[in-house]
């Protein structure tokens, strides 16, 4: 059998019909580039989904996994060993925090941080209840889709958590039904799956004030807007704000499987006692992802690369000027393209993978495309493939709009 055909047979699928197709076999990635098993090369303008956010097989990351797994892999991780990438990522990780945000929790991915700040929050709170909003995405374990408020999504794996409930994004008039019964509020500063939607700044700080006047503890979902997507290194920064638990996976490691939630050490010691090892993890903190995560951050430093989001926002905005778009939402290197109806949207989708270059659509919004490139994308590349796909916007049949420039300009 060949390799699709054994691809089909033993992976699971989760998808008919993925957007991307299954003549695709992709044997290795360079830069902001993938390549197939015929050379046919893909330019990469979403990141694995904010993942690769330096691109792919960059060096000094690949070095930091080589030298790791000279030492040692994986250790128990329950914390009967002291091991120095889980200090030593801390210690750089630290000069970007808040000094109340000095206690981490490593895992493996964006669910599983999700699952364990939201435990945390009942236990320091001895509350049961968690709000999030509508058309938030943050996660597809069980506990992180009952914060989903898209019932088509999760109907088929019902009964999930009780008592969450969901309020409407940037609504104010819905913030009263934060009470002291609600142990957690869950919250992106930029919703990503509905479309990247930024939270008003008026926003998070009544959201803020109410959740400080019933004691109760704001998660700030940083997954995809984390580590220099939004021309910051936290979304955060540009509300001026500190959650009481932030929450990061995606770019965080490099390329390699890396979550965590951080939050005060006072909260974070909840987790120690009644019952001992009230949060448990086999592989969280593993030493190569840390070594690749601590890589990242190296270079990200070095090359201010947080702040290149600003640079390449305005690129963004300047190639992608079709009539066809209907907006254009964009905050740092981070764009959805909405179109009028799914259909134009997913016929972009397929016609630029054709023509080489890999983009996506959002979750809860069909009708929008996802832009989120390497951070380090060369500026030649991100322009002529930002042309490349305007072009086949313009050819691509769908209705006209001419909402683009002012859409754009308010974004």
């Amino acid at each position: 059998m060949n390799l699709k055909t054994l691809f089909l047979n033993h992976i699971a699928q989760t998808s008919d019909n993925p957007m991307m197709g299954f003549d695709i076999d992709i044997v290795r990635a360079e830069g902001s580039w993938l390549y197939d098993l015929k050379n046919n090369a893909y330019l990469d303008l979403i990141s694995g989904i904010s993942v690769s956010a330096l691109g792919h097989a960059h060096p000094e990351i690949s070095k930091a996994i080589y030298l790791q797994s000279q030492r040692y892999s994986h250790l128990m991780v329950f914390g009967e060993f002291i091991q120095r990438p889980q200090v030593d990522y801390m210690m750089q990780l630290k000069k970007h925090l808040a000094p109340t945000l000095n206690s981490i929790y490593y895992c493996n991915s964006g669910s599983e941080a999700i699952e364990g700040a939201l435990k945390l929050a009942k236990r320091v709170t001895g509350r049961t209840k968690c709000l999030s909003f509508k058309k938030a995405y943050h996660g597809s374990t069980h506990g992180a889709l009952s914060l989903c408020s898209e019932s088509s999504f999760k109907q088929h794996a019902l009964p999930l958590l009780p008592e969450t409930d969901y309020l409407t994004f940037n609504s104010l008039d819905e913030l009263h039904r934060i009470d002291q019964s609600v142990a957690a509020v869950v919250f992106e500063y930029v919703q990503a799956e509905s479309g990247v939607h930024m939270a008003d700044f008026n926003f998070i700080t009544q959201l803020a004030a109410q959740c400080k006047r019933s004691g109760t503890l704001m998660i700030a979902d940083e997954i995809q807007s984390g580590f220099g997507r939004c021309g910051t290194f936290f979304a955060q920064e540009l509300y001026h704000h500190v959650p009481d638990v932030l929450v990061l996976a995606k770019a965080m490691g490099g390329g390699l499987p890396m979550g965590a939630f951080i939050a005060s050490k006072e909260h974070m010691h909840a987790l120690s006692y009644n019952p001992m090892l009230g949060h448990l993890t086999t592989f969280g903190g593993n030493a190569i992802c840390l070594a690749a995560a601590s890589a990242a951050l190296d270079v990200m430093e070095r090359e201010q690369l947080f702040f290149r989001g600003k640079e390449l926002q305005e690129i963004i905005k300047k190639h992608l000027n079709s009539d066809r778009i209907h907006s254009l939402r964009c905050i740092g290197a981070w764009a959805a393209v909405e179109f009028s109806c799914h259909e134009l949207c997913f016929s972009v989708i397929r016609k630029a993978l054709e023509a080489g270059i890999i983009t996506d659509w959002f979750l809860f919004n069909p009708k929008a495309l996802r832009i989120s490139p390497p951070l380090n994308i060369p500026i030649n590349e991100l322009i002529q493939g930002l042309q490349q796909l305007n072009s086949i916007i313009n050819q691509t049949a769908g209705p006209k709009s001419a909402s683009i420039k002012a859409a754009a300009s308010n974004s």
